[in-house]
């Protein structure tokens, strides 16, 4: 065998092993949409925030995905100064489908006011994220146990 041949068959042989180490678990592209959700949501970018939605949205308090957007735009026109504090307990993945559960705060100003918007500080709001995971990318699906208010 010619060195070049060797080299060939070495790189077919260790690249999937490589990539199969580098390659983000489905758990650690859960926790990312959460940090990078929180991050849109604490800046405002209504945008940034429906990336991390699914079109297919659909909770028990009647919101879809354009529901959910006006939601949020209304809400930021509102809310300045929004701090998220997260902790996620656990995340769930069966297939294309995931549940992530997490305690929630969210701190923020209305008007002259600032206070929690979401949980308080003896208890957050414990909250269970539902996803899907569509072109290799999670999106929430539905989400539980947030109080909406219109």
């Amino acid at each position: 065998m010619s060195k070049k041949s060797i080299a060939l068959l070495v790189l077919l042989i260790i690249a999937p092993v490589i990539i199969y180490f580098l390659w983000p678990s489905d758990e650690a592209r859960i926790k990312k949409l959460f940090s990078e959700g929180a991050k849109a949501v604490e800046g405002r970018k209504v945008e940034d925030v429906m990336s991390k939605v699914s079109y297919n949205y659909s909770d028990g308090h009647g919101l879809s995905y354009i529901t959910l957007k006006q939601a949020i735009e209304r809400t930021f026109k509102e809310m300045s100064g929004i701090q998220v504090e997260y902790e996620i307990k656990d995340i769930k993945v069966k297939d294309e489908n995931a549940s992530a559960e997490l305690d929630l705060r969210i701190i923020a100003t209305h008007g002259s006011d600032t206070g929690y918007a979401v949980g308080d500080a003896a208890r957050p709001a414990h909250l269970t994220f539902s996803l899907e995971k569509e072109r290799a990318k999670w999106l929430v699906t539905k989400v539980d146990g947030l109080r909406v208010e219109y």
